[in-house]
């Protein structure tokens, strides 16, 4: 079942309790347009993604600005809120219909009894979701648009297939002209 790779690969909890945390995790669906999760709201659910993209974007003066458009495989949460209760900071609306499964706070928190080593375990969790943080930010100081644009690319190309380029080229932190002339270029390539 793939709920139980992604929690042996996110997580990576021993093979023998991966089916009691597994228990834990409940399918939901999202409509297309629907919102996952508002701004100011709290984020009570942490999912993973079987089907369908969520874009994280927040309004900043007159223009949206996407932090990040989730897809097949990923985690989705606003971790801040999910692990702190604050209000969230982001819109986190469904781009199609979306599948997925989700841990309710109070079920992720059972997990310690599940799991012996669990406090080692959201450890390194909340340590590889940082990196990928520090990864992301270093991204847009050190490349150029075209090395963030063939990154993405590289990393995940069937989301050029799927997003639509405003949001893409927003989450790269281009203006959808620059993205759509990297965009020829590389076609042409």
């Amino acid at each position: 079942m793939e709920l139980i790779q992604h929690i042996q690969n996110h997580f990576r909890i021993p093979l023998d309790e991966v089916p009691r945390v597994a228990e834990l995790f409940k399918p939901k669906q999202f409509q297309k347009g629907s919102f996952y999760s508002k701004k100011g709201s709290y984020c009570t659910q942490l999912s993973f993604l079987q089907k369908g993209h969520i874009r994280i974007f927040d309004q900043h003066k007159d223009k949206e600005i996407t932090q990040w458009i989730a897809g097949p495989g990923q985690l989705i949460t606003d971790l801040r809120s999910f692990v702190f209760q604050h209000p969230s900071r982001w819109q986190m609306q469904c781009l199609d219909d979306v599948e997925l499964f989700s841990i309710a706070r109070n079920d992720f928190e059972k997990i310690h009894q599940l799991v012996p080593n669990w406090a080692q375990i959201e450890k390194e969790f909340i340590s590889d979701c940082f990196i990928t943080l520090e990864n992301r930010v270093f991204s847009h100081l050190s490349m150029t648009a075209e090395e963030r644009y063939q990154h993405l690319y590289t990393y995940n190309p069937s989301i050029f297939n799927s997003v639509p380029q405003q949001y893409l080229a927003s989450m790269l932190g281009m203006t959808p002209e620059t993205f759509s002339r990297i965009r020829k270029k590389a076609v042409l390539s």
